[in-house]
């Protein structure tokens, strides 16, 4: 199938289409808030809020960014994540303590709840405001953004059923909590949530288990690109060992090349040409 020119705003169950253009919405949210507006206007959406927070250290993020854009068929929340060396020693530390998840279900990584926390109350009010026609709703974000993504949506539906997403679409995400959440998250969103594996990015692969899990949700690029929604341990051991080997000469640097959102934009798209 040709990648889409357009979003249809109308769409409410998985497809390459909608991964494809979420894919485009977690991208834009590393831009300008001038670009956002340009560009989600182009895309259809008539109403753009801005969500910022600004920290001071020692935590170890600068700040919380994210976007809500709104049209009559579809509302979609996008975070954004960070750099991939940054996120990397981040969430290497191994002294990192649990925080309560949202609603008090389980426990996630203290770095993602205290980013989502500082954004949370304008995240909900501005889809409040906008979702005057039961529009659809998604939630998408790369990286960290992924996380907070996940979280914000497993947040809405916890403390109100009623506000279930239809759609969350996470690329490069992080383990963002213990078991006990993620079992309430494939519960609730079953065939909602969708979490994109490029190889061998680096960043799902942290922080360490068994503190610290994913939903069960994947849908994987392979070595060559091909998308799968399964992969046994065997098969995705060998299959991320040839993805180490297609560059002789930086095989190291896989792990974070595999994570940049651009390459999961272009597998994305290589799999809908």
């Amino acid at each position: 199938m040709p990648v889409p020119s357009t979003l249809d705003h109308r769409s409410r169950s998985y497809s390459l289409d909608l991964a494809y253009w979420l894919a485009l919405a977690s991208d834009l949210a590393y831009k300008d808030e001038a670009t956002v507006g340009e560009r989600a206007c182009a895309w259809g959406f008539d109403r753009v809020r801005h969500h910022l927070t600004r920290f001071t250290p020692p935590f170890p993020l600068e700040d919380t960014q994210a976007y809500t854009v709104a049209s009559d068929d579809m509302i979609v929340t996008a975070f954004r994540g960070t750099e991939p060396a940054q996120i990397r020693d981040w969430l290497s530390d191994a002294t990192t303590p649990p925080w309560p998840g949202p609603a008090r279900t389980g426990y996630v990584h203290h770095g993602f709840a205290q980013a989502l926390d500082s954004v949370f109350p304008a995240v909900r009010a501005a889809i409040e405001e906008y979702r005057t026609n039961g529009q659809g709703l998604f939630f998408t974000g790369h990286s960290l953004g992924g996380a907070l993504a996940m979280l914000a949506a497993a947040r809405l539906y916890l403390e109100d059923p009623k506000l279930l997403a239809d759609g969350v679409y996470t690329y490069g995400q992080p383990r963002t909590c213990d078991r006990l959440l993620a079992a309430a998250c494939d519960k609730g969103f079953k065939e909602r949530l969708f979490r994109f594996v490029n190889n061998n990015d680096i960043v799902p692969q942290l922080p360490p288990e068994p503190a610290f899990t994913h939903v069960q949700a994947l849908r994987y690029f392979d070595s060559n690109g091909r998308l799968r929604e399964s992969m046994s341990l065997l098969g995705g051991l060998t299959d991320r060992a040839r993805g180490l080997t297609a560059d002789a000469f930086a095989p190291a640097a896989d792990g974070v090349r595999d994570h940049f959102i651009h390459n999961y934009i272009a597998v994305l798209e290589k799999n809908l040409a």
